[in-house]
């Protein structure tokens, strides 16, 4: 692995598990609930970082890392005897798209102020369609052990 991206990784994590803590922070989250909630941050963007770099495409790269994290939040749940949501939701925000909804905001005023025109059209449908899957694929991770391990019914 190249120092540059070996640098950008743990920049990464470094400011991932800042976000989630500062996220925490904002939502009350016990203290001592803190640490698990910047580790999940870092789990998230950590196996997102991993499956983005094996040519895995975004929105199922964070579904899948969406999906880890709120797995990991449900088994700390567990082991501290707190409700998943406290874990997971800060965990989960620093995989928000924020560079996709921004490029869908600036296209979209570049529209408005510069006149239409079909190649920012693209980009914004471009940008805007990303960024609602990869939101999607957020909140189906969330969503997912409550799917899989708190049905009342059986799938089948």
């Amino acid at each position: 692995m190249e120092m540059t991206t070996l640098a950008a990784f743990l920049e990464g994590i470094a400011l991932s598990a800042v976000a989630a803590l500062g996220f925490a922070l904002v939502f009350n989250v016990p203290r001592c609930a803190l640490a698990y909630c910047a580790m999940g941050g870092a789990l998230g963007f950590a196996l997102r970082f991993w499956l983005l770099l094996a040519a895995v495409p975004l929105e199922w790269a964070t579904l899948l890392a969406a999906s880890c994290v709120s797995f990991v939040g449900v088994y700390w749940a567990r082991k501290l005897g707190a409700h998943p949501k406290v874990f997971t939701v800060a965990a989960i925000i620093p995989l928000i798209p924020g560079k996709s909804a921004f490029a869908a905001a600036l296209a979209l005023f570049q529209i408005r102020s510069g006149g239409y025109s079909p190649e920012l059209h693209a980009q914004l449908v471009d940008a805007f369609l990303q960024m609602s899957f990869v939101t999607a694929s957020i909140a189906f991770g969330l969503a997912m052990p409550g799917l899989l391990w708190y049905r009342r019914k059986p799938v089948v």
